[in-house]
């Protein structure tokens, strides 16, 4: 078996070209452009990566883009401060903060300090709270873009066994909540779990998100099993996710490569939750 390679390039068009035609539409019916304010503090050059795919992305999709570059210096107070303004400003819609953020910032004051309706990473715990008891406005980008991708495939979710390898509260936690909202049954790994390779075999869908290159390796993998790889891990030969990815797509039917794979999911759900926040914010 050959696994069918779940190809986030394209799959983030589609969401991509979707956005784009509802902005047009929603520019057109209410003269207001969505628009998304990104904050970057520091000079992290992965962050500074990602920051700037964000605003190819808007740029793509038809939404404004505002771009805060922050020193590294900056205060937890004078961020917070910046946050207010944007947080009240009605020709902003959307806000996120990239991370991580020096050290001497707390994320969680951060996440809750911006406003939830203009939340759009879905940190704020209104947010998560929301999504706990399925009535979300917005979902997590990364586990939403994981879904975009199973429903993009045909994959079903309900009755199947799906395992989650690790327990963040960006990734595991909220993609947990997402399969189980499929009605999947749903197990969730981490550091402590007992044979963690026993129970990963058991899975018929395999979300792997701990950090760890090639950490999941065949042995590891159910035959016929669906593999979503959300690491990305930076090696000495290039980028690599989180499976150990040609011995597991020999066994796999469908798996999510590394790069091409999730990461272009993330940003067009993004986007999609820019798109609406802005319809929450502005009467049609």
């Amino acid at each position: 078996m050959s696994a069918v390679i779940l190809d986030g390039r394209e799959v983030s068009k589609q969401v991509r070209r979707r956005v784009k035609a509802e902005a047009a539409a929603f520019a057109e019916a209410t003269g207001v452009t969505p628009c998304l304010a990104v904050i970057i503090v520091g000079e992290d050059p992965a962050s500074q990566v990602y920051v700037r795919n964000k605003k190819i992305a808007c740029e793509k999709c038809g939404i404004l883009s505002r771009e805060y570059a922050l020193p590294e210096e900056t205060t937890q107070d004078e961020l917070v401060a910046l946050l207010r303004e944007l947080n009240e400003d009605p020709a902003v819609h959307g806000i996120l903060v990239q991370h991580p953020l020096p050290r001497h910032i707390e994320e969680s004051v951060i996440n809750h300090t911006i406003d939830p309706i203009k939340d759009v990473d879905a940190f704020h715990t209104e947010n998560v709270g929301s999504l706990f008891v399925g009535d979300a406005k917005f979902l997590p980008c990364t586990p939403a873009g994981v879904m975009e991708l199973l429903d993009a495939y045909g994959i079903e979710v309900s009755g199947k066994e799906c395992v989650v390898v690790g327990r963040s509260n960006l990734v595991g936690k909220p993609q947990a909540m997402l399969l189980l909202g499929r009605n999947g049954t749903v197990t969730v790994c981490h550091s402590r779990t007992r044979d963690l390779a026993e129970v990963t075999r058991r899975a018929d869908i395999l979300v792997v998100a701990i950090g760890r290159p090639k950490f999941v390796t065949a042995d590891m993998v159910k035959e016929g099993a669906v593999v979503i790889d959300v690491g990305v891990n930076r090696l000495s030969e290039g980028l690599c996710g989180d499976v150990d990815y040609e011995p597991v797509a020999e066994k796999a039917s469908y798996i999510t490569p590394v790069p091409g794979g999730v990461g272009r999911m993330t940003i067009a759900m993004l986007m999609k939750n820019t798109m609406e926040a802005a319809r929450l914010q502005v009467k049609a």
